[in-house]
């Protein structure tokens, strides 16, 4: 399951945000370090092409995909170097795909701190990429003592000191333009940096319509980041109470009446999802409808094997079609009847929205 990790500075909306997520019950409070162990739960990515495939076969069970996430304390000025509760928190993230950064943009007179998100995100990066050059620095000098007698770590060392020039600037390695070459190079050191990031601009509940100017502002400042940055803002609070209403209509009512449609929270996830490259495809039936994750360019037999390992091992063949063509034929017999599953082999490399029936032999 992939994970994301919740950064943030504190009392920015994080705790608040990992709740609506997951509906778990971490200490959402108005001071620093509420939170001091780390919360981690699952989220449900939602997805309307499951749901409408799942009434189609009149599917006892509908499964998801979900992703896990990883909520830890708040960050201050100083972390990288033991201030608050120092690098205990960034421990904890070490291992996540992607993190998201939740940057404060609403005033609260009973919150203390900045609520200028770009006040926020100086701090956040710069505490990154402190403890990033603490590792690098370490990796490098032990990497280059090695590589004198062991030339395959050449490229080792050239990406760790691309890493440590850009570092030693406090400049994120996402905002550095490292080729994928370099990224991969870096990717067993586990650096923070060295991620995709989804930036939540948090406003407040009366500043909703500020809400694509707030966006635009915090955009402008990864203007150097590339595909490696996505924003997105909401109302952490307004999404919270809502996400904890059990009832679907009441919550689709509250949502509506204003004015966020399906919600920012759905968004959010979506755009998690798709930031690490992960698409999705469907096996559907009257026992079950369900989402399954692969990563972008993954062919037929990898996407069999994030069902069971024995259905790569033994792949034969994959039966396709979109989800779409198949709700307007009505069901798997009538698009068989139709000629329209397509017979696809080895080679064949997924697409988001397929439903997949795979035939295997071990």
């Amino acid at each position: 399951m992939e994970r994301f990790g919740l950064v943030g500075l504190p009392n920015a909306g994080k705790s608040s945000l990992y709740n609506a997520l997951t509906g778990g019950g971490a200490l959402a409070a108005p001071y620093a370090f509420a939170t001091k162990d780390p919360n981690i739960g699952v989220a449900r990515v939602p997805d309307e092409r499951l749901e409408r495939l799942a009434a189609m076969s009149a599917s006892k069970k509908t499964i998801h995909a979900t992703v896990e996430v990883v909520d830890i304390g708040g960050l201050v000025e100083g972390a990288s170097k033991g201030e608050g509760l120092g690098n205990k928190f960034l421990a904890n993230i070490r291992e996540v795909d992607a993190i998201v950064f939740v940057l404060r943009a609403f005033d609260d007179d009973d919150v203390t701190g900045s609520s200028d998100p770009l006040e926020h995100l100086r701090v956040v990066e710069l505490e990154l990429a402190l403890a990033d050059l603490e590792t690098v620095e370490k990796r490098l000098a032990d990497v280059e003592r090695r590589s004198k007698l062991d030339k395959s770590l050449g490229d080792d060392l050239d990406a760790l000191r691309i890493a440590n020039d850009a570092l030693s600037e406090g400049r994120p390695l996402y905002r550095a333009g490292l080729t994928p070459d370099t990224r991969d190079a870096l990717a067993p050191y586990f650096l923070l940096t060295n991620r995709r990031v989804l930036a939540v601009v948090n406003v407040g509940e009366h500043e909703l319509d500020d809400i694509p100017a707030a966006e635009a502002r915090v955009a402008a400042e990864f203007n150097d980041a590339g595909d490696n940055v996505e924003v997105i803002g909401m109302c952490v609070q307004l999404e919270a109470e809502a996400a904890a209403i059990v009832d679907p209509a009441e919550r689709a009512e509250m949502l509506e009446g204003l004015g966020l449609g399906e919600g920012a929270l759905f968004r959010m996830v979506r755009s998690a999802y798709h930031l690490l490259g992960l698409r999705t495809f469907f096996t559907t039936g009257e026992k079950e409808s369900r989402a399954w994750t692969f990563f972008e360019g993954s062919t037929a037999p990898v996407c069999a094997g994030r069902i069971h390992t024995d259905f790569q091992r033994g792949f034969i063949r994959a039966e396709v079609i979109q989800w779409d063509e198949l709700l307007t034929l009505g069901s798997w017999q009538a698009a068989r009847e139709a000629g329209k599953l397509r017979v696809e082999g080895k080679d064949y490399v997924g697409l988001d929205g397929d439903v997949m029936e795979f035939r295997f032999n071990v």
